[in-house]
């Protein structure tokens, strides 16, 4: 068998070394995906009277309050180039003066396209009181990585044929050298909120800023009584919600995450603009929406909790919680952007951190010593290449790129090993609906080749 697969061995890895950056498999996940991009259609929704929404023109809705004399602008959008098409639009539509800017919370990609609405140097610009929390936290602790996960997340480096788009946000390619974690033209909150919820009037708008601790620290969400419309932020889009980032971040609380849907329902709204996605327009359509959303969010919590207090180890908590059959199949809950699996590992780690309690665990060998012992028990190196082989053969990538590790472990110039893994992880890469999944192993296969090919070009 292993001689076998020593001959078959060439072969795979012309394979391997042909997919390049081909990647167009006719998956169920890849249909999903496809259909989903009418999600991000370029359009301006009315929302109600007084409420517009510009979708489609970068990565988040940008919305417009209009009021007596002037605007209020609800998120600014990722950069400044689409924004001011959005203004421009805008314009048509009502042609008056920015008075106000809300953030909803201060990641990039609503606050970074900020000048674009600029109209006056004295326009207010709202957020709460702690702004920039996540940003700050890892920034004041001297941790830069999550950036370089960040652009392999979001698939900075992929082709349009592989990035069909990001599961909550059509695809988006910076034009910057510092990616979406840069900006021209940074714009800094003028006024700060520290209450739970503060009122605020302007333009003849009686606002109401509510602070709403989720995915961030500084969230808040914007309830427009009048006209019965909330501006959630990034606490809903229509996806399975982002409980854990694959780049890193803090812990998100997620119990508050849940409750802050509720506290949304409570508003009693007809219309729910979330901050990705298209709004969810009309009383019946949103209250069924956010309950299944909180319902599903509280459901994982309280079933991960469960099996913690049983004394299950993460990886066992996975194969625990599984969410109902009805939210599985709602669209707007399936894991297009966040994905359940992840959020059970946060929320075990949030609470108990690194160690699973299982005594064996406590030192466990280091990442050498195991893959020694592994080769070891296969044989020898090479026959760990071989068994290598034998996983993809079989279509079992994930053992195979499980097994790669090992190899490039004890070897990190073992070509074959890494031309392995690469294509071990796009092949499950086609089958993963969860875009920043998808994105992470493409972009991880692409870096592996490049090694590879350097490699090579370092031997001949």
């Amino acid at each position: 068998m292993a001689r076998y697969f020593s001959l078959l061995l060439p072969g795979l890895l012309f394979a391997f070394i042909a997919v390049g950056t081909a990647y167009a498999e006719d998956t169920q996940a890849t249909r999903l995906l496809i259909k989903r991009n009418a999600e991000f259609d370029k359009e301006i929704i009315q929302v109600s009277e007084s409420v517009y929404t510009a979708v489609g023109y970068a990565v988040s809705p940008v919305s417009m309050i209009v009021g007596t004399e002037g605007i209020v602008i609800v998120d600014a959008g990722l950069e400044v180039a689409s924004s001011q098409q959005v203004r421009a639009d805008f314009q048509a539509i009502v042609d008056k003066p920015v008075k106000a800017i809300i953030f909803t919370h201060g990641h990039p990609d609503h606050i970074h396209g900020a000048s674009a609405f600029m109209d006056t140097p004295d326009v207010q610009i709202w957020a709460r009181e702690g702004f920039g929390h996540e940003q700050n936290t890892l920034e004041q602790a001297g941790i830069k990585i999550q950036k370089t996960r960040g652009k392999n997340q979001a698939g900075f480096a992929l082709s349009p044929k592989q990035r069909i788009n990001n599961g909550i946000a059509k695809a988006f390619w910076p034009k910057r050298k510092s990616g979406v974690f840069g900006a021209e033209h940074k714009i800094a909150p003028t006024h700060l909120f520290d209450v739970d919820r503060f009122n605020l009037t302007i333009e003849g708008l009686d606002l109401e800023l509510v602070a709403a601790t989720g995915e961030t620290e500084d969230a808040l969400y914007i309830s427009f009584p009048a006209e019965r419309v909330v501006f959630a932020g990034d606490n809903f889009y229509k996806s399975w919600p982002n409980l854990y980032a694959l780049r890193g971040t803090p812990y998100r609380d997620i119990r508050s995450w849940a409750n802050v849907i509720d506290q949304i329902l409570q508003e009693n709204p007809l219309a729910v603009v979330g901050g990705h996605t298209r709004p969810v327009i009309g009383e019946a359509e949103v209250n069924e929406t956010l309950s299944n959303y909180r319902d599903a969010i509280r459901f994982l919590f309280d079933k991960t909790v469960e099996g913690i207090n049983r004394g299950m180890a993460p990886n066992q908590l996975v194969d625990y919680v599984v969410l109902p059959e009805k939210y599985q199949t709602l669209d707007y809950l399936r894991p297009y952007y966040g994905n359940p699996e992840w959020a059970v590992r946060a929320i075990f780690s949030g609470y108990l951190g690194w160690f699973d309690g299982n005594a064996t665990n406590l030192f466990p060998l280091s990442d050498r010593d195991e893959a020694e012992r592994v080769a070891k028990m296969a044989g020898g190196q090479d026959k760990l290449g071989d068994l290598i082989a034998v996983a993809i053969v079989q279509k079992d990538y994930q053992w195979a790129a499980q097994l790669s590790d090992y190899l490039i472990t004890l070897d990190p110039k073992n070509k074959s090993a890494l031309l392995h893994k690469a294509y071990a992880l796009t092949a499950l890469a086609k089958n993963n609906l969860t875009t920043t999944a998808r994105n992470y192993y493409l972009s991880s296969a692409i870096l592996l080749r490049k090694k590879a090919k350097e490699l090579s070009s370092a031997q001949q």
